[in-house]
């Protein structure tokens, strides 16, 4: 798979549903989409691997640390990615935890979490739409 190169110092909010402050999970860069661990409730990195961890609550607007309040945006916030995203491919959360891929890098045995669709640019709001199967 090809994950997405993102230049952390680049991730930020543009405009739509505002950030909100939750409490990470673990020690992770910018830009990584996450969820929420209905366990601890705190945010930890999506992985496609299994349908409760694929499950979107937002992207690390900075950077996570274990315990500590982040800021995420939402389903509904458009962002800036830090990388160029190829217009028209749709990004999905990948099998290794954080990673983001497109669709077509999936396998039978992932769960798809669409997090954003390409524009061409840096820019794109986020989906996190989830049909709960496997990819065929």
């Amino acid at each position: 798979m090809v994950a997405i190169t993102q230049t952390p110092a680049n991730i930020a909010w543009v405009s739509g549903v505002p950030p909100q402050a939750v409490e990470a999970g673990g020690t992770f860069a910018e830009g990584k989409p996450l969820y929420q661990d209905t366990a601890d409730q705190q945010h930890k990195l999506t992985d496609a691997s299994a349908l409760a961890t694929s499950l979107l609550s937002g992207i690390a607007l900075n950077a996570g640390v274990d315990g500590r309040k982040i800021y995420i945006a939402p389903k509904g916030a458009r962002i800036n990615w830090g990388a160029t995203l190829t217009a028209g491919t749709v990004y999905c959360a990948g099998p290794t935890a954080g990673e983001i891929v497109p669709w077509a890098d999936l396998v039978a045995t992932d769960f798809v979490c669409v997090l954003c669709t390409g524009e061409g640019t840096a820019e794109a709001e986020v989906i996190g739409a989830t049909g709960g199967v496997a990819h065929a």
